[in-house]
């Protein structure tokens, strides 16, 4: 894994003194990590995105408002859920506007499959929560489709209520449009 700016590859394990640990997967311009940070300052938020340029430009606004419980890391999600995390370490994970590859010769690079939302069920710790958003109807339906067979997650919407008015640029840019964002919660039974 390359953290962020490093150029270095190393193994990633997280810093102890937080009280918890949440990941936005495919961070972005960072608007929802950032708040989140903000307004956690206890947890240990992880920004995880494979585009170095937007996480720069994230790591730019983390320094100025000089949030010390960040980490970024550039990394595509499948070997840092596979290789990187320690099983059972996050709290939750965030998983907003993902490409939802609508053509469908694109669709087998849809990262939410069964496999890989059974995978990370594993990474969460006891009862830990994954949230997941898109603006695309079709997307949301295959999702919860895929999630629907494992018996390791149950539906939760209470599980983002400290979280809810908090929006990733992408959800601010589709509702100015009148695009609605659906959310969808679940919660991991162990």
């Amino acid at each position: 894994m390359l953290e962020i700016l490093t150029g270095t590859y190393s193994c990633w394990a997280p810093p102890d003194g937080f009280a918890e640990i949440e990941l936005d997967l495919g961070c972005g311009k960072g608007g929802f990590l950032l708040e989140l940070a903000e307004n956690y300052p206890d947890k240990l938020i992880i920004g995880a995105d494979i585009m170095l340029g937007r996480l720069r430009k994230v790591k730019k606004k983390v320094d100025r408002r000089n949030l010390k419980n960040v980490r970024l890391l550039r990394v595509s999600a499948w070997p840092l859920i596979a290789y990187h995390l320690s099983d059972h370490s996050l709290h939750r994970i965030h998983i907003l506007c993902p490409d939802p590859w609508p053509k469908a010769r694109h669709r087998s690079k849809r990262l939410l499959t069964s496999e890989f939302l059974g995978r990370l069920a594993g990474k969460l710790t006891a009862n830990g929560i994954l949230h997941i958003s898109t603006d695309d109807s079709e997307y949301f339906d295959f999702i919860e489709a895929a999630i629907s067979p494992l018996a390791c997650y149950s539906r939760d919407p209470s599980g983002i209520d400290d979280v809810k008015t908090i929006k990733t640029d992408f959800e601010n840019d589709f509702e100015g449009k009148g695009i609605p964002v659906r959310h969808t919660v679940f919660r991991v039974l162990k």
